[in-house]
Formats: C-alpha cells, structure tokens, sequence
C-alpha cells in the first residue's frame, strides 16, 4: 500500500480500551430509527477480534430471553460511542466459537483474579489510586478507634453488679467438683471405643 492510504487510516483510528476475547464489555452503539438516534448498549462476552487498522472488527455474544445473540462490531467505527470493560475473562484462545454450543452455567466464562505480580488493567489501578489520596482527619487527641468508646460504656455496666457477682462464686463453687469427676470419667470411656 501506498502511504496516502496508510495516513487515511491512521487518522480514521479512535482510542479504544484495551480488550480481549474472554472479555464481558457493553458497548454504546448508536441506533438511528427514522429521524430519531438513541444509544443502545450491548453487553456481552467477546468472541473474537480479528482484522487490523481501521478494518479491525470485534464480535460479542450474549444470553437474551435465554437465545444466544451475536453481533459484530467496527472497532473503530463512529457509531459507536464508547466501549466499557466490565470484566476481564480467563481464557487462553483468541476465538470462542466453543461457547456458542454451551447454555446456562456452562456458557460463561471465568473472571481473572489478580495476585501478587500481575498487572492490573489501567482502570482497576485508577480505582484503587483513588482511595489512598484522602486520608481521615485526626482529632486533636490523636486517632481513636472504635474499641475505646465501647470499652468505656461497658465499665459502668460491670461496676453495678460486682456484689451479685461476688455472692455468685461461692454458689458456682459447689457444683465445680461434680463436673470434675465427669470429666475424667469421660477419656477413660473414649478409649475403649
């Protein structure tokens, strides 16, 4: 190819998000019923990317009244507005076609877990950047944890009834012997068995 048709395509290329086959995304697709346009999102699993440049397509499949729907979309295609990422599938194949004989339980895919060492999608490491940047406010005491509050409302409590609490021992005190001699009684019959 010449490098005219290379610059066009080049400029026809849109910013996506990264994706794969496996991949459970909704995309925003506009839909245009007579003179009226509305956004209508799809959601589903990816079936496959194939293509390149401004020619790349992606297919997704999803369950709808309990019949497999699958539509193919340009990646970069005007139409459509944006592209989400909901989940990031566990699969080692670049096509699905396995799933479109599958039904219920047996059609989804496995989400990917992050452990120690594995990348993170840029999204998930934008979401969990966000909570460390606002930290709680001190108190002039200093940071009090919700132990403190609950331990000074149970001592009042336990200093009311230290005299019934002191009459109680003495009358517990009888029946200790008793159980003690059940208790032995007890390891001697369980080796028998």
């Amino acid at each position: 190819m010449s490098n005219v048709i290379q610059d066009l395509e080049r400029a026809q290329l849109r910013n996506v998000p990264r994706f794969k086959a496996g991949d459970t995304v909704r995309v925003h697709f506009q839909v245009i019923e007579g003179t009226r346009r509305r956004v209508q999102v799809f959601e589903g699993i990816v079936l496959k990317r194939q293509g390149a440049g401004a020619r790349e397509t992606f297919t997704v499949r999803k369950q709808s009244f309990g019949i497999g729907v699958e539509r193919t979309f340009p990646l970069h295609s005007p139409k459509i507005e944006k592209i989400e990422v909901a989940a990031i599938g566990d699969v080692n194949r670049a096509k699905l076609y396995y799933l479109r004989g599958r039904v219920g339980k047996k059609a989804r895919v496995r989400e990917r877990r992050y452990g120690a060492g594995s990348e993170l999608p840029v999204a998930v490491e934008a979401t969990l950047a966000e909570p460390e940047e606002a930290p709680e406010p001190e108190d002039a005491e200093g940071p009090q944890s919700e132990a403190e509050p609950v331990a000074a409302e149970a001592e009042p409590v336990d200093e009311q009834p230290a005299e019934e609490e002191a009459a109680e021992p003495e009358a517990e005190a009888e029946p200790e012997p008793a159980t003690e001699p059940e208790a032995a009684e007890e390891p001697e019959a369980a080796p028998a068995e």
